[in-house]
């Protein structure tokens, strides 16, 4: 796993339970997306006043790792960041940690693909964005 940069918190709610009450196994991807916007937010790619037309990223695939489930009330922390840099596509890896404990209650890997919505295709990342997480994420040129 990677040295991770960028950690955010994320609150459990009970209408994430699913009935044998621990989070539903599709919560796990809301979380993982609450905290990769607000890596991009951090980052300064998107702004919070932005339209997410203009976000200009797909996940086009998601790997899920379920190692514990995760109960109401648990703090979880998600860490997260860019592990590669392609033409169009870029890796990120996560870890979804119980924050008071420090129990790896996840781990997940996305691809995900920078998206022109106009045009409706793959574009090459901005070299504003790559420049950007490659300082950020301290990945070799």
């Amino acid at each position: 796993m990677p040295e991770f940069h960028f950690e955010y918190p994320v609150e459990v709610r009970y209408g994430d339970l699913d009935p044998q009450g621990h989070v539903n196994n599709a919560n796990f991807l809301t979380f993982l997306e609450q905290a990769r916007i607000n890596y991009i937010v951090e980052l300064g790619l998107f702004q919070k006043s932005d339209s997410f037309m203009n976000i200009g990223i797909i996940i086009a695939e998601a790997k899920v790792t379920f190692l514990s489930p995760i109960l109401f009330g648990t703090r979880v922390i998600v860490k997260l960041g860019v592990t590669r840099l392609g033409k169009k596509s870029m890796n990120m890896e996560y870890l979804m940690i119980d924050g008071m404990s420090g129990q790896v209650l996840a781990r997940a890997e996305t691809v995900l693909v920078t998206f022109d919505y106009q045009k409706n295709a793959s574009i090459l990342i901005p070299e504003l964005w790559r420049n950007k997480i490659r300082s950020f994420e301290q990945l070799p040129e």
